[in-house]
């Protein structure tokens, strides 16, 4: 009897104390939580002055930690074991992702400015830290000091990333500069971190590991280097081919690859006793970071840590930092934090200064690059508390490095606020469209050719669109010449083609230039009257191709960019394949020029002889709305005033008092405002040009009334035939009735829907098209939307 009343007595117990250990657990569960909730809440409301999530998520950790009652249930150390044991392996996850993401080979690229700014303002820092540190009386230890100066030297790469792009400057010039100079500073500062624990040991008051010691972790770290470089690229390569887009991963091959992982980082700190938040950092920079698997580990443990751990991590933050021993009352502490932030931001500021001189760049650019690299972010704050936490560093040293980290954080929405700004005001003040150009202002074009076959087309397009004598029309001439390695061969310092300061000597680029300029001088002599030509040279690689034609499009300041289509005619009429390199040019000159842009696509206008007496091409514009069909409205005004020219206006409206999906649709959109004044500017902007060309019978005027899409494709066909020229806008009204679902069989976007389908293959091989898009005004960048640039 007294067994079974003890063994009953013992189940009561551990149904007790189970019962216990799940309502401990559903507790913990509920205030993570509320600590979730509580982070979203509060990032909301500092969402207006653009602070990262990380400042909410430390606010609330470090608020949460603090308060009595739960401080009270975090002094038991099974407790404080299990979350030290959670933050451990979040920091592992997070710094093997950080080397993961890294190019192993980013020590060739010393000789990049990004590479130089971020050394410079790492070793500015360190001096600079050194020298001020030890007055400050912060610690008496030397070498205490000397690893708060590395602390204070590196930089928090995927903290400034994500700020970079969260506040839309990530496509800029100077973005791509700080998270690249960012990348840099932060493996040079960790891998000085690293070195340091090798040789002195952070547990005996960092005192000169014995030789020993030494060469155990040296050996260790290099069998686990030959193990992520050599090793781990074939289980990788072997796991990403059995595992190819597209199909689900295996379990055994991703069990299998995380084995392998975990068993690579823990190499060192197992048989080296080396630091295991360090070693993993090691052990990712030299993994290969290419393919499915490695883009899985990266995408999987940064969406988890910033949506769960990293407010976990700042909890631990709270509980072992011990705010109350900060001694907020007391002066010396904050002064403390405050040098310290100036130490870092200087050396930073500094470093970038000195470099920036050395490189050409701007102050105020320098200046605004050595702020942004002194972003401190997670490890930093992880070493200050961990050392702190196990006695290492005292509360004088640990303490003020936490809150100085999130004084490096705070102001950088200030910063990017104002490299915007400094976009805006680089940006072009004025809009160069043709519909703002003024009837006593002379047009300037900036004509674009790829070779020879285009200048007759050019020339034809220079003729009907000269204008009246005055003012007249300025052509800049430009040939895009590809810049490739046997071009560079070429180019000397004596006789040739002289273009910026550069002579070109090759062959094949001399006669083109000598044809195109004899083609130019037997037509401009003839009928100079108002035209001004200028041959010039664009040469650059095809990839940046398009800045040059921009640059000169700005320094020009041109109204209009005409590009030729990157496919050309072939002898039965139809068009080629194309240069792929040329198609790429031109939709980044649709996106980045300072001013209005037209594509020809020349499909026999340079077989056309335009006469200045008798009707000799007839052309049609085919209006819809839109802002681009404005400009497009605008252009053929001058082609209106050409005696060669028979020019037709095409208005393609919407048919009224249908009773379908369609005018339910479109009468759904007039509601807006925003469609109700394109459609007054539409109507303002025709009933000018009916009146100035229409009612005098020099422009000859259709209308098409249209139900749908389906309509307008076959309208469009119907006119096949009937014009050697058209001329349309490239976007046309994008939610108009008459275009919606046409983009669904768009070959070629970048000539825009109507564009794409006059310029088909199966359309007629006789009929050129002209398409125009309006300069959009740059002076509202905004940051992620637009690549501006401002070194």
């Amino acid at each position: 009897m007294d067994f079974l009343k003890n063994n009953a007595a013992e189940e009561a117990r551990c149904q007790t104390a189970m019962t216990v250990k799940m309502a401990s657990i559903a507790v913990y569960a509920l205030g993570f939580f509320v600590a979730m909730v509580l982070c979203n809440f509060v990032h909301f409301l500092l969402r207006p002055m653009s602070q990262p999530r990380i400042i909410s998520e430390a606010v609330v950790g470090l608020f949460l930690s603090n308060l009595r009652t739960v401080r009270k249930h975090l002094d038991e150390k099974d407790i404080k074991d299990t979350l030290s044991y959670i933050v451990d392996v979040i920091m592992i996850c997070h710094m093997f992702v950080v080397g993961l993401e890294i190019d192993p080979n980013i020590f060739q690229h010393l000789h990049l400015p990004e590479t130089k700014v971020a050394y410079s303002g790492v070793l500015t820092t360190f001096i600079l830290a050194n020298f001020l540190i030890p007055p400050l009386k912060m610690s008496s230890d030397t070498m205490i000091n000397i690893g708060l100066c590395l602390v204070l030297s590196g930089t928090a790469s995927p903290l400034l990333t994500r700020i970079i792009t969260d506040l839309k400057i990530g496509k800029s010039d100077i973005g791509r500069f700080v998270v690249a100079a960012g990348i840099h500073s932060d493996v040079v500062s960790t891998l000085l971190i690293s070195f340091g624990y090798i040789v002195f040991d952070p547990f005996e008051n960092f005192q000169n590991r014995d030789a020993r010691s030494v060469a155990r972790m040296v050996t260790t770290l290099t069998v686990q280097t030959a193990l992520a470089s050599r090793a781990a690229p074939v289980v990788m390569n072997w796991v990403n081919h059995e595992n190819p887009e597209g199909k689900s991963m295996k379990g055994s091959h991703l069990v299998i690859t995380i084995a392998f992982v975990v068993l690579v980082c823990s190499t060192s700190p197992y048989f080296g006793q080396f630091n295991k938040v360090l070693s993993a950092f090691l052990a990712g920079l030299f993994m290969p970071r290419d393919g499915r698997i490695s883009r899985m580990m990266i995408t999987k443990v940064n969406y988890i840590f910033s949506t769960i751990f990293y407010p976990l991590f700042f909890f631990w933050v709270g509980t072992s930092a011990h705010l109350n021993k900060f001694a907020v009352a007391h002066w010396h502490t904050w002064v403390n934090v405050v040098c310290l932030f100036v130490i870092t931001t200087v050396g930073k500021v500094v470093g970038s200064l000195v470099s920036g001189i050395m490189l050409g760049f701007n102050w105020p650019e320098s200046v605004a690059i050595g702020l942004l690299l002194n972003t401190k972010g997670h490890f930093q704050v992880f070493l200050g508390v961990m050392k702190l936490g196990l006695s290492v560093i005292p509360e004088a040293v640990g303490l003020p490095v936490v809150f100085m980290t999130f004084l490096t954080i705070v102001y950088t929405p200030l910063v990017v606020a104002k490299i915007i700004r400094w976009a805006r005001k680089r940006s072009p003040t004025q809009k160069m469209a043709l519909q703002l150009l003024s009837a006593s202002d002379e047009l300037r074009v900036l004509l674009c050719l790829r070779g020879k076959q285009n200048v007759s087309c050019a020339i034809n397009f220079i003729e009907i669109s000269r204008g009246p004598v005055e003012p007249g029309i300025m052509i800049y001439l430009t040939e895009m010449i590809e810049l490739t390695d046997m071009v560079a061969a070429t180019m000397a310092s004596n006789q040739g083609v002289v273009e910026d300061g550069v002579t070109v000597t090759d062959p094949e680029v001399i006669r083109l230039r000598e044809e195109i300029n004899s083609s130019v001088q037997a037509y401009v002599p003839e009928r100079s009257e108002g035209i001004n030509v200028k041959q010039m040279m664009a040469l650059s690689t095809l990839n940046n191709m398009h800045q040059d034609v921009c640059i000169l499009a700005e320094d020009l300041m041109v109204h209009l960019v005409v590009m030729p289509f990157h496919k050309n005619p072939t002898p039965d009429g139809k068009l080629d394949t194309g240069h792929s390199g040329f198609r790429h040019v031109n939709r980044k000159v649709l996106r980045h020029a300072p001013c209005s842009v037209g594509i020809l696509v020349d499909r026999g206008l340079g077989a056309i002889t335009v006469s200045k007496t008798s009707i000799s091409l007839n052309a049609a514009v085919i209006f819809i709305g839109g802002k681009d069909d404005r400009e497009a409205l605008s252009y053929v005004g001058r082609l209106a005033r050409h005696p060669g020219v028979k020019l037709t206006v095409i208005r393609f409206l919407l048919e009224a008092g249908e009773d379908n999906v369609a005018s339910r649709i479109s009468k759904a959109k007039a509601e807006s405002s925003e469609h109700q004044e394109e459609m007054k500017l539409d109507d303002e902007c025709f009933a000018q040009f009916y009146d100035r060309h229409v009612a005098g019978g020099r422009v000859a005027y259709r209308e098409k009334y249209l139900v749908n899409s389906g309509q307008t494709f076959s309208t469009l066909r119907s006119l096949e035939g009937q014009y050697e020229l058209f001329i349309v806008g490239r976007g046309g009204r994008v939610n108009s009735v008459l275009t919606v679902g046409m983009n669904d069989w768009e070959e070629c976007p970048e000539l825009g829907l109507i564009g794409d389908i006059l310029s088909a293959s199966d359309y007629s091989v006789a009929t050129s098209v002209l398409i125009i898009q309006q300069h959009s005004f740059k002076g509202e960048i905004d940051g992620l939307q637009e690549e501006f640039s401002i070194m």
